[in-house]
């Protein structure tokens, strides 16, 4: 079963330099399918969805290592292995010093026509990545920017709207 957000609700997370989660907002808890005591402590990728490209966490882990935010399309799995699609903001968060203490997600409702655009580029890159790992998914991605004329950033920003 397919589960969706409400137009004006957010699901909000925070982890740690590791991936596991140190908070989660009700949004997420209903959402997801778990308890607060569930999710504490335990990596984020919890709710990987097997439908989800390495490529693109690939993508999301390198920029918000480099101090950079990200926004990515992404469908997660609930703990009954229903599923929900959001597009989430992730952003690292720094310490005095600018050190990365933790990173911090917001997601929120997807567009459905945004959807109806990466749902068939997320199943070349899964594609791809069965038989030529993540840099063959990331491939697609890139060919499919080039060929756009934009940045991933632009292109996924565009389809929001």
């Amino acid at each position: 079963m397919v589960r969706e957000l409400g137009e004006n609700d957010f699901i909000v997370s925070k982890t740690d330099t590791k991936g596991r989660i140190t908070y989660v907002n009700k949004n997420f808890m209903n959402l997801a399918e778990y308890t607060e005591e569930e999710l504490l402590g335990k990596p984020h990728s919890i709710i990987r969805h097997p439908d989800m490209p390495k490529a693109v966490f690939k993508l999301l882990w390198d920029r918000i290592q480099a101090k950079e935010e990200i926004f990515a399309f992404v469908v997660n799995k609930t703990k009954n292995n229903n599923s929900y699609w959001v597009y989430a903001n992730v952003t690292p968060s720094l310490d005095e010093r600018g050190n990365i203490i933790g990173y911090y997600s917001v997601r929120r409702k997807p567009n459905a026509q945004a959807l109806e655009a990466i749902k068939p580029i997320y199943s070349k890159m899964l594609q791809a990545e069965k038989s030529g790992g993540v840099e063959s998914g990331m491939k697609i991605l890139t060919d499919l920017l080039d060929q756009e004329g934009v940045s991933y950033d632009e292109y996924i920003i565009s389809l929001q709207k």
